[in-house]
């Protein structure tokens, strides 16, 4: 799509303040994940991330202020992912905004203790609830909302679109495939949703490619992983 322009407010001068023109396009978040994908093209092998560089990886790709959906549920964790992004150095990834239907392990909570993240959206917090609760007394933490797992995977595609993924997979393939296995659980809907505004010309073109083998999901967008950590650009 071509790009517009709208007019922005210049520099004062002696006969007042000038109106300029500023370039506006559609392709905002597509050029922002291309430009997030050439930071870290230096540690990647392909379509591959070194489980070693996942750390450097992440403080590559996320921003301040991101919003980053992180799978968890009762049927799976992408725990290295999680492990992983509470050990970024707080003073280049901060003030995240996690989205996170189930609260459940120590380092979901570690990103708010370490101030890499300040404000989390989720539906369950049972093993976590106490901690939780504190952290939020103490000011560490701020709660969007509390939502039933449909209400949150909804808002993912309406004003809770996140920014990058970290979803977990059984496997993965030299091409950024991730294979879920018989446990698909809400991998697809995290990914879809990351990859709604940002990608959604992509997607549907591979879409259209044909259907992907029964628990092989094919990944658009973000930084994706599990034990095998993979990016599908």
């Amino acid at each position: 799509m071509s790009e517009g322009r709208v007019s922005g407010i210049g520099p004062e001068t002696p006969h007042g303040t000038v109106i300029e023109p500023m370039r506006s396009g559609w392709r905002t978040r597509r050029e922002d994940k291309a430009r997030r994908l050439d930071r870290v093209a230096k540690v990647v092998r392909g379509r591959v991330l070194p489980t070693e560089k996942i750390v450097p990886a992440l403080e590559a790709l996320v921003a301040r202020g991101d919003r980053v959906a992180v799978e968890g549920n009762n049927q799976k964790q992408a725990d290295f992912l999680s492990r992983s992004l509470a050990a970024v150095d707080s003073e280049k990834v901060h003030d995240l905004h996690m989205l996170i239907s189930s609260i459940s392990r120590p380092d979901h909570l570690d990103l708010f203790e370490r101030d890499i993240a300040t404000r989390v959206d989720f539906s369950y917090a049972g093993p976590q609830s106490l901690r939780l609760a504190q952290l939020l007394e103490d000011g560490k933490l701020r709660i969007g909302a509390i939502h039933t797992y449909l209400e949150l995977y909804a808002r993912f595609f309406v004003d809770l679109v996140p920014t990058v993924a970290l979803v977990a997979a059984e496997s993965a393939d030299a091409e950024g495939n991730l294979y879920t296995g018989s446990n698909t659980e809400d991998t697809p809907t995290i990914v879809e949703a990351t990859a709604f505004r940002r990608d959604r010309g992509r997607a549907g073109q591979r879409a259209g490619r044909g259907a992907a083998p029964r628990g092989r999901s094919r990944i658009v967008g973000g930084l994706r992983g599990g034990g095998r950590p993979a990016i599908r650009g």
